[in-house]
């Protein structure tokens, strides 16, 4: 029998009925990584021996009469997550050696589970872009279409996830990157509420491994099934032991609603900034039409929803005034130059990237007090609805683009060339004020490539979301297997 892309949950079922062992399966697996990973790249960092001897010890402990929530089950970890032993380089060339000597939290949780890691994801250079290539590991591909992009900075899991490499994997989100990679190859993924999951040792190799309160990038469940997100995030869920004292311990409520006929969904296609291309829009529809067919009540217009330029260009600020303050892109003093030359009336995303390179604290204060703002916004949005769907990214996989300046890079939409980075504005939608987001497939473009959306939901309401995904999953066919 075919194991490779069956759900976690379905794993678990045939382990627990003595259909199959941890063992058949991970040798199963690595079998199809050796076979198909050569064309896809998805596997940076194998750990192959290891995983056969976790797979032998998870079936001992099911002879014993242990049952963990991912005992025996086959999954890998996004390279960025430190994993005692094996590199962890963030794609950084002069990191090319760094193997730390402690899991990060959420791979010891893995671990504490039952899970078999068969290995580590490629990323991108400092998980700085929307597709997953470097000089270490070389360029991941989309299992779809080899000549494109799988998305990033977790590129290289949803690559994996896509082509049957284990059942699930960990990845981070900063700008999209568990949706995005998500979308483009067809599966599920899950950017929980900020700060809802421990993030300690998923850290950059110059950093020290200690717990942080991130301003926008979370940690986050991906997987081929709906249900398998819910498994993963209550997996990764609770407090880092180093900050038990803090309020972290969120018994997050259960979904709003178990029927579809129960939500009120708010449907967006369009964007201030950046149209949203032919195939994105007929996915938004095709998941709309499956509300509508279900009996939720969907609307597309509200005076509710904040101001989605406004929204965009404080994401884009924040956003380019972190990824600076940790990867310098060029002198300080050239950056405040060309942003003391730019119009006060520009209110382009170009200008609002470079002003966000060289914000002061105190107009990063600013900036905050307008996004708090906004979470009022949010809040009182959804006392009136359950979720918001919307695209992830305005198209499909784009065909790879290794031009070196990415602001030199552009996207093509619908024949039309854009700023590469535009391209954010929807993924930093839930990004900004910190809500949970889960992207699900929806169907397929004229080429027959993925479409997903996004649905996104209240603060600290993941299972809204998540129990919504499932509830879509059984209507528009969820993840179907590439060829």
């Amino acid at each position: 029998m075919e194991w490779n892309f069956r759900t976690a949950g379905e794993l678990a079922a045939a382990m627990r009925a003595g259909d199959v062992t941890s063992a058949e399966l991970t040798d199963e697996a690595i079998a199809r990584i050796e076979r198909e990973d050569g064309a896809v790249n998805a596997i940076c960092v194998p750990d192959f021996d290891r995983a056969r001897a976790a797979a032998r010890g998870a079936d001992r402990a099911r002879a014993r009469g242990e049952d963990r929530p991912l005992l025996g089950i086959p999954v890998t970890v996004k390279e960025c997550y430190n994993t005692a032993g094996l590199p962890t380089t963030w794609a950084m060339p002069q990191h090319r050696d760094h193997v730390p000597a402690e899991d990060a939290v959420q791979v010891a949780r893995l671990r504490a589970a039952g899970a078999v890691v068969l290995g580590k994801t490629n990323v991108p250079v400092g998980l700085q872009d929307i597709q997953t290539f470097n000089e270490i590991y070389g360029t991941t591909n989309n299992p779809w279409d080899h000549g494109r992009t799988p998305g990033g900075s977790s590129g290289g899991s949803a690559a994996a996830l896509a082509s049957g490499f284990g059942a699930l994997s960990i990845g981070s989100d900063l700008a999209g990157s568990l949706r995005t990679p998500a979308h483009f190859c067809g599966i599920h993924a899950h950017k929980p509420t900020l700060g809802l999951l421990a993030n300690r040792g998923m850290v950059a190799p110059s950093s020290p491994a200690w717990p942080v309160d991130l301003d926008l990038a979370v940690v986050g469940p991906m997987a081929r099934g709906a249900r398998d997100l819910t498994l993963l995030l209550d997996v990764m869920a609770g407090p880092d032991p180093l900050t038990h004292g803090k309020a972290h311990h969120l018994a997050l409520p259960p979904a709003r609603h178990e029927r579809l006929d129960g939500f009120r969904v708010l449907v967006l296609e369009e964007h201030p900034f950046i149209p949203t291309g032919a195939a994105v829009r007929a996915g938004v529809n095709r998941v709309a039409d499956a509300l509508l067919d279900g009996g939720a009540r969907v609307e597309r217009h509200t005076p509710l929803l904040p101001d989605l330029a406004e929204a965009a260009t404080l994401y884009t600020q924040f956003l380019f005034s972190g990824s600076v303050a940790h990867f310098p892109v060029e002198a300080d003093e050239q950056l405040r130059a060309r942003a003391a030359g730019l119009s006060a009336d520009d209110r382009s995303l170009d200008a609002a990237r470079l002003r966000g390179m060289v914000l002061s604290h105190r107009d990063w204060i600013e900036a905050d007090g307008r996004r708090e703002h906004h979470r009022h916004g949010w809040r009182q949005l959804f006392a009136e609805f359950d979720v918001v769907v919307c695209p992830i990214t305005p198209t499909p996989a784009f065909p790879h683009d290794h031009t070196p300046d990415p602001r030199e890079r552009r996207i093509d939409i619908d024949g039309v060339d854009h700023p590469y980075f535009d391209q954010l504005v929807w993924a930093g939608l839930a990004t900004m004020p910190g809500l949970p987001a889960t992207a699900v497939p929806a169907g397929r473009s004229p080429e027959g490539l993925p479409v997903g959306v996004q649905l996104i939901g209240p603060m600290y309401e993941d299972r809204t979301p998540l129990r919504l995904a499932e509830l879509l999953e059984q209507r528009t066919g969820g993840f179907q297997a590439p060829g």
